[in-house]
């Protein structure tokens, strides 16, 4: 008797890394029941779409997925933060199967059973223990908690995906502990409020191995660093608790990394964004840091052309990113959400001026950039290996996160292997990536 084909799912997943980690999840469920993945619409059972609500462009970008899918196979389940809000979809698309929002697993699966039922036996594919990753072999996304409790006035996040709510420290030990075993060299720490870790369980501890760990940002920071693994913490907020990690990563228990979205550096423009944790002191906190760890890269966003700003206000950021001396910089031109309070703001900023502060800020940050990497220049430097070439390896140092920030290319005199992590000598540096050699393994 001839075995009935597994049904075949594509699936495209848009916006941040926590959005990344809820395909994750749906995909190893998928997998465990027996679907397999299918790389073109065309020719699949279904189609799933992960959709981000973030800014209008990326709903325009979500609707494009939306409508490609629809043309090419018809058969579409929208799921993810677009969801949340389903009459843009439903009025553009009204034949897609099930509209589901963020981290809603369980209806996504019960409208993928309702479209094609999974095999009777879903043990023929085997899962590994870790799940289906979506990341290369040597890195993932770990994400520690889903929602926030900070009501920025540009954002709609809390209304999507909810208030904080903290996983318990020894799921999240345990999820990074079958992440090393499979291999992973690097855990990406996540969250939309990373170092609110735990407020919403307040810290409450939980059973790890032979001893109990607090739900709190220092602990699990501490607990993530003693499994040998690269740990780079993501979304960081400034609040004062934030000071103690610098200890791990001077010990190098963790990466001397933070990415922290600073968004603005004047007050005033700060408090119209209703931006959570005393931003005063900033600057006094950040040469603290510095001199605690000398290595620490920070890695921050900006906003131009929010609502109010002024050109003074503007170049009070200019004044306060020279001071600052952030390594990495990404920069968006402030663009209206539906829903966000700060649509009523007085004093919109016109499409021209955006476009000058931010080509005035890019300019401006490239100039720090390219000074604080051309230090780096006749140091040695660990690298990860995330792509091999005939000639040169591309990489990256503990101060570059996948995706977002600049890579190591480096020359060897053998073979590099992905997910090798070497020792290279810096020869040069440009503008955002270094050069080198490799000097030892």
């Amino acid at each position: 008797m001839q075995q009935a084909a597994a049904p075949k799912i594509s699936f495209v997943s848009l916006g941040c890394p926590k959005a990344l980690v809820d395909s994750e999840r749906i995909i190893t469920r998928l997998r465990a029941e027996g679907y397999e993945l299918a790389r073109q619409h065309d020719g699949a059972d279904l189609v799933i779409v992960n959709t981000c609500g973030f800014l209008d462009s990326a709903k325009q970008e979500s609707l494009a997925a939306i409508g490609e899918a629809m043309a090419t196979n018809g058969k579409v389940i929208v799921t993810g933060c677009m969801g949340a809000e389903p009459e843009q979809i439903e009025s553009a698309y009204p034949g897609v199967l099930s509209i589901t929002g963020p981290q809603q697993y369980e209806s996504v699966l019960d409208a993928v059973h309702r479209a094609r039922p999974a095999l009777h036996n879903p043990h023929l594919d085997l899962v590994p223990p870790q799940g289906i990753r979506l990341t290369p072999r040597h890195y993932a996304y770990l994400k520690i908690s889903e929602g926030c409790n900070n009501r920025c006035s540009f954002c709609i996040i809390p209304k999507l995906r909810g208030d904080l709510a903290s996983r318990p420290a020894a799921d999240v030990l345990r999820e990074a502990e079958k992440l090393v075993a499979a291999g992973v060299k690097e855990l990406l720490v996540i969250s939309q409020d990373t170092s609110a870790y735990g407020v919403d369980l307040k810290y409450a501890e939980s059973a790890w191995k032979d001893r109990s760990v607090r739900a709190k940002f220092l602990d699990l920071a501490r607990e993530l660093g003693e499994f040998g693994a690269w740990v780079r913490l993501h979304y960081v907020y400034p609040y004062p608790h934030v000071d103690e990690v610098i200890g791990l990563m001077a010990e190098g228990k963790v990466l001397p990394y933070l990415d922290i979205p600073f968004q603005h550096g004047n007050p005033d423009v700060l408090k119209r964004m209703k931006r959570p944790a005393a931003q005063d002191k900033t600057l006094e906190r950040i040469k603290r840091w510095r001199e605690g760890c000398p290595d620490l890269t920070l890695r921050s966003t900006f906003i131009v052309g929010f609502p109010g700003e002024t050109e003074s206000e503007f170049a009070s950021l200019l004044d306060w990113l020279s001071e600052a001396e952030i390594d990495r910089v990404g920069a968006f031109k402030y663009e209206p959400v539906a829903g966000a309070p700060s649509n009523a703001l007085e004093g919109q900023v016109p499409d021209e001026v955006k476009l000058e502060r931010w080509n005035r800020l890019m300019a401006h940050q490239q100039a720090i950039s390219a000074r604080r990497l051309k230090r780096k220049v006749g140091t040695r430097q660990q690298v990860i290996i995330d792509e091999v070439g005939p000639t040169v390896a591309k990489g990256r140092s503990k101060a570059d996160a996948p995706e977002i920030d600049g890579s190591v290319y480096l020359s060897s005199r053998r073979p590099l292997r992905v997910g090798e992590i070497v020792t290279a000598k810096i020869d040069r540096a440009d503008a955002y990536d270094l050069h080198g050699t490799v000097a030892g393994f």
